[in-house]
């Protein structure tokens, strides 16, 4: 959901967050500790850890230092302060990186080491598009803060055809309707839902980009990440969560990394979305049961909201089940 308008800063703030064309060496401060136990209130800001990161705007600035946040609002807010914008103009952040590359996408976790690249709004755009088919072929996913955007485009699929709308565009509103504070799913479903072989109107804004990005648009998710999908450069990263305190924690294991990525694969398959830490809480959740029935109970109460399909949730519980026998 959209989030308020912050003052702005004096000039001694403002550049106290800014370095120019700083030689970034690390982050002062860091160490293990968590910020707090699950399911407790954020601790007051002077009781949080020191972590301090370092930020650009993805289209060029300064850089930033940011500290003192615990989940992704707070992070945008953060931001919004160090370069003396409002929070709602930030798109979605990368790390380590300045492109629209969503393997880089930010999501529950970030490296100790990690670089972070605000994507803030560029043009708008409205589009008509012809329905042709049942299924789009986009997949949706969302920033935490209200903004549902564009993570991939299938190749040949209807919206392949439309060349104006690429992968990052954040999608505003579908045949008038204002979706601005919908999460990915209930966009995804939106979509959906619209009636073949009939037109509907679709507004987007694109993420600001620098004369030097200017370049043909991404299906998002062709080529392989230098990174292969991993996630900082550290052994520890910040977990923020939507629901509870962030908290320092060691690098995913192999067998969290393997079944994330195959259940956030099954998240799109079934609901058209990508979402890494949702699909990292769904790991989480059936970590430690022992069979479908009680997984499925134990998804009710954590993740309520999303009513997922039982056989999504079948295959979710194989697909960790895979994991932990090193099937994959």
């Amino acid at each position: 959901m959209p989030l308020g308008l912050r003052k702005k800063k004096n000039k001694s703030r403002e550049s106290s967050n800014l370095v120019e064309n700083e030689e970034v060496s690390g982050h002062p401060g860091v160490g293990k500790s968590a910020v707090n136990g699950g399911g407790l209130p954020p601790p007051p800001a002077s009781m949080r850890p020191k972590l301090v990161f370092h930020t650009q705007l993805a289209h060029g600035s300064p850089t930033g230092r940011i500290e003192g946040f615990t989940n992704v609002k707070e992070l945008y807010n953060k931001i919004a302060e160090a370069f003396n914008l409002s929070p709602d103009e930030i798109l979605f952040c990368t790390l380590n990186t300045h492109k629209i590359d969503m393997e880089k996408l930010l999501g529950g976790q970030i490296g100790l080491e990690d670089f972070i690249f605000a994507h803030i709004k560029g043009l708008k755009k409205e589009v008509e598009v012809y329905k042709a088919e049942e299924a789009l072929g986009l997949t949706i996913t969302d920033n935490g803060a209200g903004y549902a955007f564009i993570k991939r485009i299938k190749e040949g699929s209807v919206m392949d055809g439309v060349k104006v709308i690429c992968v990052g565009d954040h999608i505003e509103c579908i045949n008038g309707k204002n979706i601005v504070g919908m999460r990915h799913y209930e966009v995804a479903r939106m979509l959906k839902e619209l009636p073949k072989d009939q037109s509907f109107t679709i507004k987007l804004v694109e993420p600001m980009k620098a004369f030097e990005m200017l370049e043909p648009r991404s299906r998002g998710g062709g080529g392989k990440s230098s990174g292969d999908g991993k996630i900082g450069t550290g052994r520890e990263t910040l977990r923020l969560r939507s629901k509870g305190p962030a908290t320092v924690e060691e690098m995913p294991t192999e067998f969290e990394e393997k079944a994330v990525k195959k259940v956030d694969d099954l998240l799109e398959s079934y609901m058209g979305i990508r979402d890494t830490e949702l699909a990292a809480t769904m790991v989480e959740v059936g970590r430690d049961k022992k069979n479908p029935d009680e997984f499925a109970m134990a998804l009710d109460q954590a993740l309520g909201d999303f009513a997922f399909p039982d056989e999504f949730v079948f295959d979710v519980w194989g697909a960790i089940g895979d994991a932990k026998q090193g099937r994959f």
